[in-house]
């Protein structure tokens, strides 16, 4: 076993920089008063907060009273959903979206299906993409949300987003975007991009996690998320996790004000990578689009392998990576991107993602690919399927 851990599973999460610890610390210790307090140490920390809130904004390209401090990516996809849903009932009750989505989106407009209202969900071509058409198509006089992922979190095909909310806007109908993935790996501009709400998750660029935080577009209705106080405006009740709120917005501001020294770096190896797994490994297919995909994605299947002894056996050799998303890696179903995309089940099942980040090096790549092509072959040897292959 390799005592050495090549780490290639970014986009489940992220070690945090230490830069962003520093900032964090005080706030547990020595300014730890409550925001809501007059006094001077509830003062400071309110200021705290208020000061990340503008970062965040600014990252964006908001305003800081359209920015909402969260638990987690998965409670702004929710508090988007609902809080639309349920203050816009009077105008319609028709939700659109992908049938791509992160479970957060899905399962949540699943619940929303069971209590009055019909969604609508797009299909994608093999590379991961809606059509601009079959959405405009989708729209109704009941339509009153649009919610698109950014860029998928499995195969990460990035979508016309632009386009997307130039629809949503000609419409009037709203447009949220589950951007957890493509925050600190793509440039954004909410007004840019015409969107109206958007949810991103600190662990995913290197600050801690369960943070997040939701963008709303000023004038968006959006029902309250949780009762009590009149923490976040009074929308969403209770004590400020200071600290957090702190690591979140230094790290969000590290990673957009370098992000095209970042995205260079990262999409040079991950096009490394992928030329040598094409060039040195057979029977495998890319999942995603090749050219429109994060900077830091490569999802491949590969025939007559099963995906979780290749991840063991990765895992052995000291590679972590990863089959899909870190929120259904208990589940033995094929993932529903890859099903989504056109792949039969015996494929899909031996698929594998690896997500690159800044601690990786070219070197790591090289390392990765040798010690895959060996795998694949020695699993490959084990496979009935593929020695009828060999022997056609």
């Amino acid at each position: 076993m390799n005592n050495k851990l090549i780490y290639m599973d970014h986009a489940a999460t992220t070690a945090m920089k230490p830069e962003v610890l520093e900032a964090m610390m005080p706030y547990f210790t020595l300014i730890y008063g409550n925001p809501s307090r007059i006094y001077r140490l509830g003062r400071k920390n309110k200021q705290a907060v208020e000061d990340a809130r503008q970062q965040i904004a600014t990252a964006l390209g908001a305003e800081a009273k359209e920015i909402f401090i969260t638990g987690s990516g998965t409670e702004a996809d929710n508090w988007a959903i609902k809080g639309v849903a349920y203050a816009n009932q009077k105008k319609g009750n028709h939700i659109i979206t992908t049938s791509i989505e992160h479970h957060a989106v899905l399962h949540t407009v699943e619940y929303l299906a069971k209590n009055g209202f019909t969604v609508t969900y797009l299909p994608v071509d093999g590379d991961g993409l809606i059509s601009l058409d079959d959405l405009e198509k989708a729209i109704t006089d009941q339509t009153i949300l649009i919610t698109v992922m950014f860029a998928n979190n499995e195969i990460g095909t990035i979508q016309p987003i632009r386009e997307i909310g130039a629809i949503a806007k000609k419409h009037g109908v709203y447009f949220h975007t589950d951007a957890v993935q493509a925050v600190g790996n793509v440039p954004i501009d909410v007004n840019d991009l015409h969107i109206d709400l958007l949810s991103l998750s600190g662990h995913k660029f290197e600050g801690p996690k369960g943070i997040g935080a939701l963008y709303v577009r000023k004038g968006v209705k959006l029902q309250n998320f949780v009762m009590g106080g009149g923490q976040e405006r009074g929308k969403r009740a209770g004590t400020e996790n200071v600290a957090s709120i702190v690591g979140l917005a230094k790290a969000l501001a590290m990673a957009t004000q370098n992000i095209s020294v970042h995205t260079t770096k990262i999409q040079a190896m991950r096009d490394a990578m992928m030329a040598e797994i094409e060039q040195k490994i057979p029977y495998i297919k890319l999942n995603g689009h090749r050219t429109m995909r994060l900077c830091n994605n490569v999802n491949y299947s590969f025939q007559y392998i099963e995906g979780e002894s290749l991840l063991l056996m990765l895992d052995m050799q000291g590679i972590a990576a990863s089959s899909g998303s870190a929120c259904t890696s208990g589940s033995l179903d094929p993932s529903h991107v890859l099903l989504a995309i056109g792949l039969p089940h015996e494929i899909a099942h031996g698929s594998l993602r690896l997500t690159l980040g800044e601690d990786n090096s070219m070197e790591d790549v090289t390392v990765v690919v040798d010690k895959l092509k060996t795998i694949v072959a020695r699993l490959r040897e084990m496979s009935p399927l593929y020695e009828e292959i060999k022997n056609v």
